[in-house]
């Protein structure tokens, strides 16, 4: 007789999946869609930094382009037709990109580096938050705290150097290869960067690290008023807990609920139209 099912693996067969698509074209609607979504969610909750911050999301159908908001637009307004579709050179390309051509070459230096040595990596998001900013100035990387940051134990980096705003090639490239193949890098005096193989996943993995930072600050600045130095959970432990939470599922559901919510909001959920 088969051993019960664990509670975990109970969840597994029964959790909600991501949509599959046969058509390319609506694969493409739909990735459009939710990336218009995630720059919307990102917006709600204060992400933006006048024009810097950008997400991008590689395209199905070629895969050596991504798809990334109009410099200048804020994140609230961004909608499905406004993006720009841009292969790995920065070049737009005319015939499925939006009405307004400006990119930010600071994007397009850091994503299309990222995209390029990240083939699993679908979406990458970036922007300068208030405390993934001023946690990045301490210039460490995130200790296992708690339950919640034990999702990035072993699986974030730390690009120790800032050279300004990233203009060039090569610097967007030392961003890349400080990510490596985890999820998530802090940029020293900057900011964050996660990129992960669903937009869902990305959007979740940022607000929590942006939130980790928070708590860790917080933690640090209470036990040095009282004395005590932060207890950190056990790395037995972290990797547990990292080996659930900080999975590619873990972070698809844990990101649903805000497209979830953002949709009751506006009313608006996705339907594919082909074009005649």
């Amino acid at each position: 007789m088969a051993a019960p099912l664990s509670k975990f693996e109970l969840w597994k067969s029964s959790r909600p999946i991501a949509p599959t698509f046969s058509d390319p074209l609506e694969h493409r609607a739909f990735l459009k869609f939710r990336l218009a979504q995630a720059y919307r969610i990102f917006g709600k909750y204060g992400y933006d930094e006048g024009v810097a911050g950008h997400i991008t999301v590689r395209d199905p159908i070629r895969p050596d382009c991504y798809w990334v908001n109009p410099w200048g637009v804020h994140f609230k307004l961004i909608q499905p037709e406004d993006l720009l579709l841009v292969d790995h050179g920065g070049k737009i390309q005319e015939n499925e990109s939006g009405p307004s051509r400006f990119l930010n070459r600071a994007a397009y230096m850091i994503h299309s580096a990222v995209h390029e040595a990240r083939p699993d990596a679908i979406c990458a998001a970036h922007s300068h938050t208030t405390y993934a900013k001023a946690f990045s100035a301490l210039g460490i990387p995130l200790d296992p705290l708690t339950q919640d940051s034990c999702a990035f134990y072993e699986d974030h980096a730390l690009y120790s150097e800032f050279r300004g705003i990233v203009d060039d090639p090569e610097e967007g490239l030392a961003i890349a290869n400080a990510l490596g193949s985890k999820k998530a890098v802090i940029l020293q005096n900057h900011g964050i960067l996660v990129a992960t193989k669903s937009i869902e996943s990305t959007v979740f993995f940022f607000i929590s690290l942006e939130k980790c930072c928070k708590v860790q600050m917080v933690v640090d600045q209470a036990a040095a008023a009282r004395g005590l130095k932060p207890r950190l959970i056990d790395p037995a432990s972290a990797t547990q807990t990292c080996e659930r939470l900080g999975s590619e599922m873990g972070g698809w559901f844990n990101g649903i609920p805000e497209f979830q919510l953002l949709e009751h909001e506006e009313g608006k959920r996705f339907e594919y139209v082909p074009t005649p």
